[in-house]
């Protein structure tokens, strides 16, 4: 039994002792069900939340006014009712909830009313899923079960009373109760209901589908980072092309990325990219890529993947000889950018996504490149990065790798310190040498530096009497 399994077990057990109604619920029972390891353990109980922190003597209040509290390992050292950050968890600490009935939604997210409750019928009834909407008991044995992963290494007894587990056998996301209602109470459930869907390889119910082709259009009154963090998800969870698909089919495509959708007919040049338009060429991409030595698909390169020919619809024009995206590596550069500045990326991931798309076509010249140039494009931060979407770029297009090999026989044979030399001069040197500080210094190191990987400067000496010969002061 894993660490964060047998924490929330042993918060439900203290609960018991107490007289307490207390069960494993929402997305642990659904992956418990199928197999998984779940993420994290959440636990629904009859306690109110000053009765939780009064039973844990270590306890963060997340949303006590929504009954919720966070209840970490004993040795993470948290306080009694210490608040935690908007949306911080921390490592292995379990949700703690007490059944409620939520009352209006006015802002699309919170309820305006919570009701405590002692009925776990009641509180499932508010949550977003079926598949999401079980409760699982650790303390009873249900030999119906055929999952061998849970309390005591046999099988535990599941409350369902949404038909959760029939469509978890039939592979269906259907919201719980009036799916208007549910996703009125919380737009991002349509995001979600797109991305357990992609994720399990699930269809979506029709009655929810039709829902949420209804309210799609008022999905962008969820603040833009909740709607990054299910996209990124999307992305990164292993099925991104099935994500988009139905992001596209259920009409949140155009309201949360209408630069991808405008992907959809915009035709290439079939010599270079037999597999068809642009939204269908980016699809194959998302469609290859793979979780890093990490276990994890890399964010960065996910949405690198996503956006790296959001350029093409604007600039693509037909010339006489074919179909051109004359400047589209610029132009995606600066609607990528909006994206993220949209989406409110931070500056270092920002960096990243904007490089891959910034060099993604640079592959093409890499054969033809100066070594100093090789060098320089080599050493960019998380080359791999660039590599990897380099070669799922073409293997989602022609299908030629050479450049793909030769870039990557090219980081085998080069040493570190031959790709990121020492520097042979510093400004110092110039400083010292009689030269005034100034923007020239930035062109005299890159000139030296230039020869250096090269070849052709291998000694500070040979440095300076370079500069004194093309630089005189």
């Amino acid at each position: 039994m894993s660490n964060a399994k047998q924490h929330a077990a042993e918060i439900v057990r203290a609960l018991r002792e107490r007289g307490h109604q207390a069960y494993f619920a929402g997305g642990c029972v659904r992956d418990l069900l199928l197999g998984r390891e779940p993420a994290d353990y959440d636990v629904a109980t009859d306690a109110t939340p000053r009765q939780v922190m009064q039973i844990f003597p270590q306890t963060f209040a997340v949303g006590e006014q929504f009954g919720v509290v966070l209840v970490p390992p004993a040795e993470s050292g948290g306080a009694t009712g210490a608040l935690a950050r908007p949306g911080e968890r921390g490592k292995g600490a379990v949700e703690v909830a007490t059944f409620r009935s939520d009352v209006g939604y006015s802002d699309g997210r919170h309820p305006n009313q919570v009701r405590f409750s002692q009925d776990p019928r009641e509180d499932v009834q508010r949550r977003d899923f079926t598949i999401n909407g079980m409760l699982l008991d650790p303390m009873v044995r249900d030999s119906s079960i055929r999952d061998s992963t849970t309390l005591d290494s046999t099988t535990n007894k599941i409350l369902d009373f949404v038909g959760g587990r029939e469509d978890l056998k039939a592979g269906i996301v259907r919201a719980i109760g009036d799916p208007e209602r549910r996703f009125a109470e919380d737009k991002l459930r349509m995001l979600r209901a797109v991305r357990f869907a992609a994720r399990f390889d699930y269809k979506i119910d029709p009655a929810t589908l039709e829902a949420i082709k209804r309210l799609a259009v008022h999905i962008n009154q969820v603040s833009c980072e909740r709607v990054r963090e299910e996209l990124t998800k999307m992305l990164t969870e292993g099925r991104a092309s099935r994500a988009f698909e139905l992001l596209d089919t259920t009409g949140l495509l155009p309201e949360v990325l209408p630069e991808i959708a405008a992907m959809k007919g915009v035709e290439q040049p079939p010599e270079y990219h037999p597999e068809g338009d642009v939204f269908v060429h980016t699809l194959l991409l998302l469609e290859k890529l793979q979780a890093s030595g990490s276990g994890s698909i890399s964010k960065t390169l996910a949405w690198g993947a996503l956006l790296h020919d959001v350029g093409k619809p604007p600039t693509c024009r037909r010339a006489p000889d074919r179909i051109r995206f004359d400047g589209h590596v610029e132009v995606g550069v600066k609607m990528a950018a909006e994206i993220c500045r949209r989406l409110r990326f931070s500056n270092h991931e920002t960096d990243q996504i904007l490089a891959l798309v910034d060099n993604h076509m640079r592959f093409a010249d890499v054969q033809r490149m100066k070594q100093s140039t090789l060098k320089r494009f080599l050493r960019l931060p998380a080359f791999d990065e660039h590599l990897e979407l380099h070669r799922i770029d073409c293997l989602s297009s022609h299908g030629q790798l050479d450049s793909y090999e030769y870039s990557r026989e090219q980081l085998r044979s080069l040493p570190p310190e031959a790709i990121r030399p020492t520097p042979l001069i510093t400004g110092r040197d110039l400083i010292e040498a009689g030269y005034e500080p100034g923007p020239r210094f930035k062109e005299m190191l890159a000139a030296v530096e230039d020869a250096q990987l090269e070849g052709r400067l291998t000694s500070r000496e040979a440095a300076m009497e370079y500069v004194r010969r093309e630089f005189p002061a």
